[in-house]
């Protein structure tokens, strides 16, 4: 286990812990156990570090008292890059502890070889187990996984005695094929590139307009065939 260490915390409030933050420490709290919290103040190297290793189970030394305690909740800034307040709970080694783990999925499923992709559905799963036995992750090989095959919560090796507390019919990894979606041309699109393309400024003739132009030449050609006849 890690060993962080922490000094009690006298100071309360967003405000009056700015200049808390600006010597490189952060806010926690220890509970649990049947004591009252603690307020404390620590490295926030220390826990940066403690937690990029995967480090859940810690060796708290405060001010020489040293406790067992487990990270139980990490608040980020609205960006998710700074931490800015740690939860620690008491906890006795061999007491029984629900946490959630990271899934990790390892290899290359045997479907890839014909066109499948690999989708991880669900990243984390929450298992019950003593303090001394609580993974990093846990790690499950896709290298069987063929085309269709599907990767639930139940399949997942556990630590000895770990129980798991996610529903067992949760699904964590399929293996499928990516289907290209076709888009057919519109058939608006398909006319216009047809169509001749119109002069702009000729004014086109109504149906009506033609009929009546029509008849008026028809009057004019009969009228001429009369005077033609009378002279």
């Amino acid at each position: 286990m890690a060993v962080l260490k922490a000094n009690k915390r006298e100071t309360f409030g967003t405000r009056k812990l700015k200049p808390l933050r600006k010597r490189g420490q952060i806010p926690g709290i220890v509970y649990g156990h049947g004591q009252p919290p603690l307020p404390v103040a620590l490295s926030l190297h220390d826990v940066g570090v403690a937690l990029a290793h995967g480090e859940r189970l810690l060796e708290l030394d405060v001010e020489g008292k040293i406790q067992n305690v487990l990270v139980k909740e990490v608040q980020y800034d609205p960006m998710g890059q700074e931490i800015l307040h740690v939860d620690l709970a008491r906890v006795d080694l061999d007491e029984r502890v629900k946490v959630t783990v990271p899934i990790v999925l390892r290899g290359t499923p045997a479907g890839a070889a014909e066109g499948g992709v690999l989708h991880q559905v669900t990243a984390q799963a929450t298992i019950e187990c003593t303090v001394r036995s609580i993974p990093e992750d846990l790690r499950m090989s896709v290298a069987e996984m063929k085309i269709g095959d599907v990767l639930q919560m139940k399949n997942l090796t556990l630590p000895e005695g770990a129980k798991l507390v996610s529903d067992a019919e949760t699904i964590v990894a399929t293996v499928s094929i990516v289907k290209e979606e076709v888009v057919a041309p519109a058939a608006a699109a398909v006319e216009a590139a047809v169509a001749e393309p119109e002069v702009i400024g000729e004014k086109k003739e109504e149906p009506e307009e033609e009929e009546k132009k029509e008849t008026k030449k028809e009057a004019k050609k009969e009228e001429g065939k009369k005077e033609a006849a009378e002279g």
